[in-house]
């Protein structure tokens, strides 16, 4: 396995897309943040946490629950019942391949009255098969379909790795 991504370099990431975040919404009636499930939540939580910390926006948070191993069956939902009317939704993921979870993920906000939807992922991989693009990036790779992004969020020591 290669490391394409230190623990500092993430933190880096992560703090340099919550000020985009902020710059692009500074005038919004709020923000939620929507992770998927697994890495994706954590990596909502960790911008939730440093947008609380830079800016004075209402930032709300909640999770977007879904099988991604079995995504066309798969039930989508959140994870709680947020007010979404006029605000800003950020769906985010840790690795945006295909783009096949990503449209899943957005099909509950299509029944809300959301000013419009945002996504932000740590890694964009750019092997596109759906009209998705991120508007906030972390780091772009460029990788064959035969390799494989590890995300770890879930502790102190953050790593990206190329398998």
């Amino acid at each position: 396995m290669i490391e394409v991504l230190t623990h500092a370099q993430i933190c880096k990431k992560i703090t340099r897309m919550s000020y985009e975040i902020y710059e692009r919404n500074v005038k919004s009636d709020g923000i939620v943040i929507a992770g998927v499930s697994g890495m994706g939540a954590i990596l909502a939580s960790l911008l939730v946490k440093e947008l609380r910390e830079i800016s004075p926006l209402s930032v709300d948070q909640m999770e977007i629950l879904l099988d991604k191993s079995d995504i066309t069956t798969s039930k989508v939902k959140f994870s709680t019942n947020p007010d979404l009317k006029g605000k800003t939704a950020i769906l985010v993921d840790d690795v945006l391949n295909t783009g096949k979870t990503l449209a899943y993920a957005l099909h509950p906000f299509l029944d809300t009255e959301v000013t419009k939807i945002e996504i932000a992922v740590l890694v964009n991989r750019s092997h596109g098969k759906y009209p998705l693009k991120p508007d906030y990036t972390g780091y772009e790779l460029s990788t064959t379909l035969n390799e494989h992004i590890l995300v770890d969020l879930s502790q102190d020591q953050y790593s990206v790795h190329l398998r």
